[in-house]
């Protein structure tokens, strides 16, 4: 029988829904969410408008996403074949949550900024002393 750390022991969530959870919160899960939130987009637009991803990284969050429902892969009847990323219903349950999350980013990151300042100068100040 596989060992219960205690932290999992007093989790609320199962170990199969913290992984669905670390999916969903992944760095470029969000920002894909978030971007196809406003409208579907192929695989290429998709990657201009979050440019920092790279296309290994893009098409793995994609087929993540896809495979937990949240973003529908649709191949368009057009010539040549186009696929179309947008968001499933069940995605578009998120929409409120990442909003809120990127509202809060927005909100706080002053004083984010602010409590990492003064981290790293009592850090380094203790690094410091004889």
């Amino acid at each position: 029988m596989p060992e219960t750390t205690l932290a999992e022991a007093d989790s609320p969530l199962s170990r199969d829904q913290r992984e669905l959870l670390d999916q969903v919160l992944d760095k470029w899960s969000l920002r894909v969410l978030e971007t196809l939130c406003g409208r579907p987009l192929r695989f290429n637009e998709l990657r201009r408008e979050i440019p920092a991803v790279t296309q290994k990284s893009l098409t793995a969050t994609l087929r993540r996403l896809e495979r937990n429902g949240m973003v529908e892969r649709v191949v368009t009847g057009t010539r040549p074949l186009a696929v179309e990323y947008r968001i499933a219903p069940l995605g578009k349950t998120l929409q409120d949550l990442v909003d809120a999350l990127f509202g809060w980013t927005a909100a706080n990151y002053a004083e984010v900024e602010r409590a990492r300042r003064r981290f790293d100068d009592e850090v380094t100040q203790a690094s410091v002393k004889p």
